[in-house]
């Protein structure tokens, strides 16, 4: 069953160009696909663990979009993400996912704030700050680990806890930081992932029904 969605972003969604994920890039994301269609035929709910080194921009933007996604479809999924150290969510994830309909409120402030996101007016919140992957507030068994940078692919070669594991491996959108291209290349990585989860999402969906 889906699951209401704020309107702006399920228009978001909606809009995801599947013709713009390069052979390269659906090659990368096929074994996740057919893990999550196995792991649904065999009536087992889905948790990702979406990992990279600071936990502070791409694997933030995998975890909103791959739950904001499994939302849309109506697939039982939950994810999670962390890194190898944990710093902080950078705060132009935050205005990236609020322009593309994603709602948030502030918990806790700091050098580590925490905030509530949401997909949806009764949506459970994703709790989004900075962890280390094995963090308790992360699964510690039974997951799937998507590793979102290269450093972290290339730092984990194993996953703990872990009973898949698929490097997605994302261009760190940090590079254009305190330059005039700065939105738009938060929004171009915002809008990468986002159309790669609705793909997988949409591909697992259809192969359950």
């Amino acid at each position: 069953m889906k699951n209401e969605l704020f309107p702006a972003l399920r228009h978001y969604l909606e809009a995801s160009n599947f013709e713009n994920i390069t052979p390269e890039r659906l090659s990368l994301l096929e074994p996740v696909i057919a893990f999550g269609r196995e792991a649904l035929a065999a009536e087992r709910s889905l948790v990702l663990n979406c990992i990279c080194t600071h936990n502070s921009r791409r694997s933030h933007l995998t975890q909103v979009w791959a739950q904001a996604a499994a939302d849309y479809c109506g697939i039982p999924l939950t994810a999670y993400s962390g890194g190898t150290e944990a710093t902080a969510l950078y705060p132009a994830i935050l205005e990236t996912l609020h322009a593309a309909g994603i709602q948030y409120q502030t918990l806790a402030t700091g050098e580590n704030p925490i905030y509530a996101l949401r997909t949806g007016p009764n949506t459970p919140p994703i709790l989004g700050f900075s962890k280390i992957y094995e963090h308790p507030f992360n699964p510690q068994s039974d997951f799937i680990a998507l590793m979102t940078c290269s450093s972290a692919d290339e730092g984990c070669p194993i996953v703990l806890g872990a009973k898949a594991r698929f490097p997605l491996r994302y261009s760190d959108p940090k590079i254009a930081d305190g330059t005039p291209e700065q939105a738009a290349v938060y929004a171009e990585r915002c809008r990468q992932i986002a159309t790669e989860m609705m793909y997988v999402m949409i591909q697992i969906q259809t192969q359950i029904l």
